[in-house]
């Protein structure tokens, strides 16, 4: 939904527990990864550090009764990321809610961003 060149967007949180969520930057982390085969060029393509991005992989292996992430060490035979099945599941299910949320509340949304002052700061 564009409104003279500014973007308006729903961003969804899954919460499931305190320790345990699903959000637009790691549905973003996990695409990276599938299409990068990395970890790092994921994170990199980010702007997030490694270590980062290895933090937000092992949580959301954790979180899920299978791992989302497959990963090998690098070395002379090079390492590599993938999505496993249940991460392939995972990202469609949540894009898939993303695209649902944002459809239903269209109108509510446009209505919103017609309610909004004026951005620039001057009133």
């Amino acid at each position: 939904m564009a409104d003279d060149g500014d973007e308006t967007r729903l961003r969804l949180r899954v919460v499931f527990g305190p320790d345990a969520m699903l959000g637009p930057g790691k549905a973003d982390l996990l695409e990276l990864i599938d299409e990068l085969g990395s970890i790092a060029a994921a994170g990199r393509a980010m702007s997030m550090s490694y270590k980062r991005a290895w933090t937000l992989v092992e949580q959301m292996n954790d979180a899920f009764r299978h791992p989302l992430v497959d990963s090998s060490r690098g070395g002379t035979r090079g390492g590599g990321a993938r999505l496993s099945d249940t991460g392939r599941d995972v990202l469609h299910r949540y894009r898939r809610l993303e695209r649902r949320a944002a459809k239903a509340g269209a109108e509510d949304i446009a209505a919103l961003r017609g309610m909004l002052g004026d951005m620039s700061g001057e009133k």
